[in-house]
């Protein structure tokens, strides 16, 4: 597979992206394992093996720290300080705050998962970690920013392109995420007391887990989206307004929607009613960005056949298109109440974090590794057998969590002649147990591919040559 030939003469910093793409390889496949891992657990109880620090309870924010921040926050930390050289012509601004970022976040990573397997945690969706590990997010966060915006300042080309507007925002909205969803009074090195309580705890919360989701799960990997897409397919972008105007729709409408996963709870009901409101708005502007990006191989839709990195980008996106429309479906009350605490929301999630999140992601690092090494991907053939791997489990684990959400929701609500309730938990736990294991072995399938994506790359990168990169 041919590469384009990239800038010489150091004129780009790609030391610290190369840094955050191998991380991104190494993160993913701990965070899957750790996953499939504890899957299985759910499935075969047995696996605690009596051990209190490799309980689900304790792994299962390991694996969400290691995928999200780990192999998620890699890819964006690579693909962001790529684009922004590369849109803007110069580069990196402050090397040595770039460098610090990446050995920071690293230790963040490490941190919070030592954290979790031990018992510290403040028991915050996507935001476990100890406050002293929270004070250091922040520090590299707003270092991360100064790098970014530093950059785009200091640009020889005028224009900003629209990937680095989603950078942008997602760096900006997490800051702001993060710091008041955190605002707390320690009580110890590892303990503190929330500055908020009962259902503002709760709303405050999920304002930031929705929008962690919102900015930090979709809005970057748009950025990263509306520069690979074209990248690879060698085509403009199918409509620069269309982008625009997803963007600024997108952006404003995200940060209402949070609330939508607190229906039927203590919390004022005009409050989720709003939230499910912006929810159903949040459709147009996800659609219009799906649209945008599968339409910009209109006119070369032969690459399907020819170009395997192609696909994982098309497949992300319908991925994106399926679970944005999902999500403000699951956001209306009747269907809620349905799908409220069952393993529909875990299909759910999984369909927009692995089949939109990774597997653009795993587009994105197909196109830049052989870059920024200046070789060959080493086998095209292999290529292809990660992205079935990866199709595959993404419907291997999907559709049993689909099919076990709704049969849990309408068995907790089916009621007798008598009006008592017709079946007892432990019935629906018997029964999802079936899924359960279709979920685990969907998970070591696309954990699978993982592994076949890192040999590829890890034989990619010994063929390599950073001087003729750099």
């Amino acid at each position: 597979m041919a590469t384009t030939n990239v800038v010489t003469g150091g004129q780009y910093n790609y030391d610290v992206v190369r840094k955050f793409t191998i991380m991104t390889l190494v993160w993913g496949v701990v965070g899957m394992l750790v996953g499939v891992y504890i899957a299985s657990e759910l499935a075969y109880p047995f696996l605690n093996l009596d051990i209190p620090y490799i309980t689900f309870g304790r792994l299962r924010p390991v694996h969400t720290g290691a995928v999200i921040f780990g192999f998620g926050g890699s890819a964006l930390f690579a693909t962001s300080y790529y684009i922004v050289q590369r849109t803007c012509q110069t580069r990196l601004f402050c090397s040595g705050l770039a460098s610090f970022t990446f050995w920071g976040w690293q230790l963040i990573i490490v941190l919070a998962a030592l954290g979790d397997v031990l018992g510290f945690s403040q028991g915050r969706e996507y935001a476990e970690m100890a406050w002293p590990t929270d004070l250091l997010i922040a520090v590299v966060w707003v270092s991360y920013a100064v790098v970014y915006i530093g950059t785009v300042m200091k640009r020889k080309e005028p224009h900003i392109y629209v990937a680095n507007w989603f950078y942008l925002a997602f760096i900006l909205a997490t800051a702001l995420l993060h710091i008041f969803n955190n605002l707390a009074v320690p009580f110890s090195l590892t303990g503190s007391y929330s500055l908020f309580s009962g259902a503002q705890d709760a709303m405050t919360q999920w304002w930031y887990g929705h929008n962690a989701v919102g900015f930090f799960l979709t809005a970057a990997f748009l950025g990263m989206m509306y520069y690979f897409v074209p990248k690879q397919a060698g085509r403009p972008i199918y409509s620069y307004r269309l982008s625009i105007i997803h963007f600024w729709a997108l952006i404003f409408l995200y940060m209402w929607a949070g609330t939508h996963h607190l229906h039927w709870t203590a919390i004022p009901d005009w409050t989720s009613t709003l939230a499910a409101t912006f929810s159903i708005m949040l459709l147009l502007p996800s659609w219009g960005g799906m649209i945008n990006g599968i339409m910009t191989l209109s006119g070369a839709w032969d690459k399907l056949r020819t170009d395997p990195i192609i696909r994982f980008m098309i497949v992300s996106l319908s991925f994106y298109g399926m679970s944005t429309f999902e999500g403000p479906m699951m956001s209306l009350k009747d269907v809620n109440a349905l799908s409220h605490y069952t393993d529909w929301t875990i299909g759910h999630v999984h369909s927009g974090a692995l089949g939109w999140v990774a597997m653009i992601s795993f587009g994105a690092l197909y196109h830049l590794i052989p870059r920024l090494w200046n070789t060959r991907i080493h086998s095209e053939k292999l290529i292809n057998v990660h992205f079935w791997l990866a199709t595959i489990g993404i419907l291997l684990y999907i559709v049993p969590m689909w099919i076990s959400g709704i049969m849990q929701g309408l068995m907790w609500r089916a009621f007798d002649d008598f009006g008592n309730l017709q079946y007892g938990f432990i019935e629906t736990v018997i029964e999802m147990h079936r899924y359960y294991v279709f979920r685990a072995l969907g998970g070591g399938v696309f954990l699978l591919g993982m592994v076949v994506m890192c040999y590829n790359m890890i034989v990619t990168i010994r063929s390599g040559n950073t001087r003729a990169a750099a």
